[in-house]
């Protein structure tokens, strides 16, 4: 009985121990799910935010700044801008220096055609130029090579400190052109008559840069003169004629088929150098231009399906997709010629008659190994007797037995005959045909004025650097040269191209930026819809900041103003009319991450002269106001001359460039000079130097507010606020330090480093954009993601300064601190601590482990967290659970934005040798290879060339930057929710939270259990997603063509035109009834 009665005793006690746990768990329980005490956190938040703005306005000087505007308010004259006005006055300023440009060109062109009337062609000349290659080179002897003499390079500042010669111009000849051939020895001796015209002009205007001319030839002149350096392969690709301008200038706008031959008889090398061929006619096509790729045997081919019975404007996305298309050509079956032809023909009739397309030339490119019949049936039924579309036979391969019906074909259809027996061939023979299509021109004796789209020149990669801010955009304006010799008349010969280069930063030179206010901008395009400059176009790739995205030159104005689906502005521009226009928009900053969404008021109309568009952006409220301050030049100079003041580098005060000896001032310098009367000739904006000088006086008293902040050893002692700051709407700015430079934890902040820290051409400074979108008299807080580790952080605050408090007061001024993220960090963590017990003992904290604490910013951006390495992180990556839930309360919204200008990576099978034979030069060392094979040419066309190559193919996966589109997400805060209490249920447990805004900032104190755990919920990150298109919506894509303004300009044939010199071949020889047939047809038909 005892042992029974010990048994019992043991199970009852174990029954109260677990009765005991029990208990205890229902407690632990019920006081993991009570919510998180509201009140608490709102103390918590009150404490930080007062404490924080009373260290930002005080060592900012917010307030003192403030109230120096505001005793200058009533002096001040507040004017709404008038948007149709501006843009006018910018559009008729772009207008004057685009004229002083063309003016250069046509003295060019007179000076050249003149030139060469004097001159007789001498086929001995012999004669020693200046080399662009060769100039300064010496044998192993010491003695200068031939073509290489001395030539003088001295650096020049206008030209980036390029080593050049200002006196003289220098001769660029292509590698594969011989450099004393007679033809081009004599239009080298003549065009040394542009010398003097070279200098002439860059003494006009100072602001020109390189100045050339492109000959027909292919030489190729410059000035200044400068050095040019062969590639690691000791070749110079550049060919001038194969460049936009020259071939825009040369010719007028066309429609063009190319039909290539597929059968059986084109293996081997054939097939490719037909590709190569093809490649290199789509080089010549320009913006203006429509063309489609058909291939044929005894069926017809469209390269891209997709794109059958129509025309594609022949943009650099749309060659480099058929491009990709060429290496599914593959040759079999029996070439069907007639076929071709009448498919040919009739697109391009069908094709003119819908009103697209060019309205212009018509062209057939026919690319074949021989043709069995001239097909004079089908020419005359589509093309006689008009001829309107010309007729452009490449002859493939060494063969000759078809070449006479390919000549007859080419010179009864007004166009040319050639053959190409190698890949070194291509090039040079696919240029005769520009030389063709600009004969109308060239009798019409039409100088017409062309510029070209926006593009990052490649001829001299280092003499694009300039501003040292690596390549940059320009346009250029060019000019075609003809023979005007009575003798030639007829034949309509085109001796070349003038042209010179526009940075597009001389266009933003002329929009002066402080009348756009804060947010506003001032873009261009093109008559194709393109831009030509617009501050959200991004033409290189993120990393490394030098390479050219490969679609950069043909981005679309609705690809960056996105939310106007209906394309109203861009049509409305493209067709160069004058109006206003109004939308939301959503403009990103900081790199992508932030956005803001505000309401623009669009104003726009033509640069007359041009193909151009200007347009005007300005942001509703206070952005549509400006004001005008006044104070003597006496007090505004003492207080700009002051160390610590700044003026926007990119912001024209003063135009220093229009004279030498004004380029080294600095915009302080030029000012001074220009309000004392020293410097008489220099051009100044008299209304942007009144306001620096008003601006200067009102924000003088700060240097000693700040200073004697910085002498006060008490204040700041452990040295958390190191930068104080302030900006004005004129690019003003002011700086003070509290701490040595060598000290400072983010050295980059406000140099030229911090791109978008400092007052750009096109922008303010991100801290002046986001705090004017704060509420008056608030701080907006960030951590630049640019920061790096730990040590490296800082926060920035900043604040926006009103002229008055009026709604529509302007945006004078913006002030702001940088601090230690770790001294920001230790205010929010000792903030956090507080309660309001009266022993001190505080029943929650940030300290507890059931809870964790975060400070994000307004647009969910972490600033503090127990983790550190959270620190700039999205907070929907750390608590996916709680940013869904407050997305759902309404507390956050997500904003959708797409970027239209995104690279994806993709990884693609990659083969080392066949696409290198689409450069020609490397396809020209390669053929060495096969040169060696010529005695059994025949093996060499069809097996063995194939086989030669079989193990130079190595298959591999590689990574791939493509052109694509994405839609990625934003997060903004919602500013009428100040606080919430929140709750959301994971699995058997319930997960509360609380959110509190921080006084009179961007901030959120945001206090999560941590009892419950969430982390299997779905994180919430902005990573941009990649937009795939169904096959059905990618063809309508490349079907679609918008709105376009075609050139005012067309010469597609004329009737004294000669078409008798249509080409030929090495050993080709026409049989007399060919010949016959000819004459009578060209008797018949002279047109």
């Amino acid at each position: 009985m005892l042992g029974n009665s010990s048994i019992s005793r043991v199970f009852f006690g174990f029954l109260f121990v677990v009765w005991i746990t029990f208990c205890l768990t229902l407690v632990d329980v019920a006081r993991s799910q009570q919510p998180i005490p509201l009140s608490v956190v709102k103390l918590w938040a009150s404490a930080f935010g007062g404490e924080i703005k009373s260290i930002s306005a005080k060592y900012s000087g917010s307030q003192l700044l403030q109230k120096k505007y505001k005793e200058y308010e009533k002096s001040v004259l507040v004017e709404e801008i008038d948007g149709l006005r501006l843009v006018k006055k910018l559009a008729k300023d772009m207008e004057e220096m685009f004229h002083k440009k063309a003016e250069a060109m046509r003295r060019l062109v007179e000076a050249a055609e003149e030139a060469h009337l004097q001159h007789e062609d001498d086929p001995e000349l012999q004669y020693e130029y200046f080399n662009a290659v060769l100039i300064n080179e010496v044998d192993q002897e010491g003695n200068s090579v031939e073509l290489g003499q001395e030539f003088i390079l001295q650096p020049n500042d206008h030209f980036n400190d390029l080593s050049v010669n200002i006196s003289l111009s220098v001769v660029q000849v292509p590698t594969n052109m011989y450099n004393k051939d007679s033809a081009i020895m004599n239009g080298v001796y003549w065009s040394e008559a542009l010398n003097k015209v070279f200098v002439d002009n860059f003494e006009r205007d100072p602001s020109l840069i390189w100045q050339y001319f492109g000959s027909a030839k292919g030489f190729f002149r410059q000035y200044p003169g400068i050095k040019w350096k062969p590639d690691e392969h000791g070749v110079i690709a550049f060919d001038c004629r194969n460049r936009k301008w020259y071939i825009q200038a040369a010719t007028s706008p066309k429609d063009v088929i190319i039909l290539v031959d597929v059968s059986g008889s084109m293996k081997g090398l054939r097939l490719t150098i037909a590709r190569q061929t093809v490649s290199s006619i789509l080089d010549t096509l320009g913006d203006d231009d429509f063309f489609n790729i058909i291939a044929y045997n005894e069926e017809l081919h469209y390269v891209e399906p997709c794109l059958n019975g129509t025309l594609v404007q022949a943009d650099r996305t749309n060659k480099h997709h058929f491009r990709e298309h060429l290496d599914k050509l593959f040759a079999k079956g029996i070439g069907m010629l007639n076929i071709a032809l009448t498919e040919a023909f009739t697109l391009l009739n069908d094709y003119n008659r819908t009103g697209q397309g060019s309205i212009c030339s018509q062209a057939i490119m026919l690319i074949t190994d021989g043709a069995v019949d001239t097909y004079d049936a089908v020419f005359a039924k589509y093309n006689w007797p008009d001829r309107k579309v010309r007729i452009f036979a490449y002859l493939i391969g060494r063969e000759t037995a078809f070449a006479d019906n390919l000549k007859w074909m080419a010179c009864a259809n007004k166009g040319y005959f050639t053959q190409i027996s190698t890949l070194a061939d291509v090039q040079e023979n696919v240029m005769e045909y520009l030389h063709v299509l600009s004969r109308p021109k060239v009798i019409d004796q039409e100088h017409d004025t062309i510029w070209t789209e926006a593009y990052i020149d490649s001829t001299l990669p280092q003499a694009q650097q300039f501003g040292n801010m690596g390549p940059v955009l320009m346009t250029t304006v060019a000019m075609p040269v003809f023979s005007t010799k009575n003798e030639t008349r007829n034949k309509g010969i085109l001796l070349g191209v003038v042209g010179t280069d526009v940075p597009v930063q001389e266009l933003l030179k002329t929009i002066p930026k402080y009348k756009l206010g804060i947010h506003g901008y001032a873009f261009a395009i093109t008559n194709n819809g393109y831009i030509l400059t617009h501050p959200d176009l991004r033409p290189l790739y993120e990393t490394g900041k030098k390479r050219r995205k490969p679609n950069y030159s043909s981005v679309d104005l609705s690809e960056v103003e996105w939310e106007d689906k209906d394309d109203f502005l861009r049509n409305a521009m493209v067709n160069r009319v004058t109006g206003t226009f109004d939308m939301e928009v959503k403009k990103t900053v900081d790199k992508g991450k932030r956005v803001l969404v505000m309401t623009n008021d669009y104003y726009y109309t033509d640069i007359k002269g041009t193909p151009f568009s200007l347009g005007v952006a300005l942001s509703r409220g206070h952005g549509q106001y400006s004001f005008r301050g006044n104070v003597t030049v006496e007090e505004g100079l003492h207080d700009l001359e002051h160390p610590e003041v700044a003026l926007a580098d990119e912001w024209t005060y003063c135009n220093t460039d229009l004279h030498p000896e004004h380029r080294y001032l600095t915009q302080i310098e030029a000012i001074k000079r220009y309000l004392t009367g020293k410097e008489p000739l220099l051009q100044c904006d008299k209304e942007l130097i009144q306001e620096v000088l008003f601006d200067a006086v009102v924000t003088a008293p700060l240097e000693a507010y700040w200073t004697s902040l910085a002498l006060n050893k008490s204040e700041n002692s452990d040295k958390g606020v190191e930068i104080a700051f302030l900006g004005t709407r004129t690019g003003l700015s002011r700086i003070n330090l509290f701490v040595v430079p060598e000290q400072l934890t983010n050295q980059d902040f406000l140099t030229a480093e911090d791109k978008e820290g400092v007052f750009n051409a096109d922008h303010f400074p991100l801290w002046y954009k986001r705090a004017a979108e704060q509420i008056p008299g608030t701080f907006i807080y960030s951590l630049p993601f640019s920061s790096g580790t730990e040590n490296k952080s800082v926060v920035l605050a900043s604040t926006a300064i009103q002229l008055s408090d009026d709604r529509k007061s302007p945006i004078v001024a913006a002030v702001g601190i940088q601090m230690k993220l770790d001294f920001f960090q230790r205010k929010f963590w000792t903030a956090s601590r507080q309660c309001a017990a009266l022993d001190g003992k505080c029943p929650t904290s940030c300290d507890d482990d059931n809870i964790s604490c975060y400070l994000i910013d307004n647009n969910g951006f972490i600033l503090v967290s127990e983790d550190f390495s959270q620190t700039g992180i999205f907070f929907g990556e750390v608590e996916g659970a709680v940013m869904n839930k407050l997305l759902q309360m309404g507390s956050f919204k997500r904003v959708t934005l797409y970027d239209y200008q995104a690279i994806c990576k993709i990884y693609a099978e990659s083969s080392d040798s066949a696409h290198s034979l689409l450069d020609p030069y490397f396809a020209f060392f390669a053929a060495v290879k096969w040169i060696l094979t010529e005695l059994v040419i025949f093996l060499v066309e069809f097996n063995l060339y194939s086989w030669w190559y079989s193990d130079l193919t190595v298959k591999a996966q590689r990574a791939m930057l493509v052109p694509c589109d994405t839609e990625y997400p934003a997060f903004v805060s919602e500013r009428t929710i100040k606080e919430t209490t929140g709750s959301l249920h994971c699995g058997d447990c319930t997960k509360s939270f609380v959110i509190q805004q921080i006084p009179s900032s961007n901030l959120f104190m945001v206090v999560v259990d941590q009892e419950c755990d969430c982390t299997s919920a779905t994180p919430i990150t902005m990573e941009p997603i990649e937009i795939m298109y169904i096959e059905s919506l990618k063809c309508e894509r490349l079907k679609l063509q918008k709105d376009r303004r075609r050139p005012d300009s067309c010469h597609p044939f004329h009737p004294e035109e000669n078409s008798r010199e249509c080409g030929g071949a090495l050993g080709l020889h026409p049989r007399l009834p060919v010949v016959l047939l000819l004459s009578l047809l060209l008797t018949l038909f002279p047109r």
